[in-house]
């Protein structure tokens, strides 16, 4: 959950449920996946009598995803294609490693966030997956994360449909980000 300043909760009706921010109505967006103001805690933090390093192991740099012939993408600039296609079921592995630098056993969440190209509207960020991890002290773990790229790298357009963005994505866990490009 994410917890807003008083100044937000005094300033915006309670009763505005819009998710997406409107800027000519100075509305800055609900949740974590649309709101770029300051927070109290933002979704996903956490409080441990312990500290958790997160390493990346392996990750693609680059997705490519096969179009048909006919496909209009081949021979114009696209921003985005549908989520639907032979490209969908490419799966994609990332792998960490989660350490526990304190000096307590411990939990840690790991949240794998994703950030998409800035097209239709997308959000600042979205949870794609996590997993729980219990740590001894000093003890190490690898998590393995399998995306599909067609249900875990992709936003909703203004009109609803599933479309994966082309270009840029960035994923995080805690403060360790890492760049991953989709192309056609």
């Amino acid at each position: 959950m994410t917890w807003y300043p008083q100044s937000y909760v005094e300033n915006l009706p309670m009763s505005n449920m819009n998710m997406r921010p409107d800027n000519s109505a100075g509305y800055p967006g609900r949740s974590y996946r649309f709101y770029t103001g300051e927070t109290v805690y933002s979704f996903g933090d956490g409080i441990s009598y312990t500290q958790f390093h997160h390493r990346l192991i392996r990750a693609p740099g680059f997705v490519s995803l096969r179009l048909d012939a006919s496909h209009p993408c081949r021979s114009s600039k696209c921003l985005s294609v549908d989520a639907t296609g032979t490209y969908c079921g490419k799966t994609v592995e990332v792998q960490l490693k989660v350490r526990n630098a304190g000096i307590r056993e411990g939990s840690n969440t790991v949240f794998l966030f994703m950030t998409p190209p800035a097209v239709h509207r997308s959000p600042v960020k979205h949870l794609v997956t996590f997993e729980k991890v219990v740590l001894g002290r000093t003890e190490k773990s690898v998590v393995r994360f399998e995306l599909d790229v067609c249900k875990d790298l992709s936003v909703v357009d203004e009109t609803g449909k599933r479309k994966i963005a082309l270009g840029e994505h960035v994923l995080h866990v805690g403060s360790l980000k890492y760049f991953l490009y989709i192309t056609i």
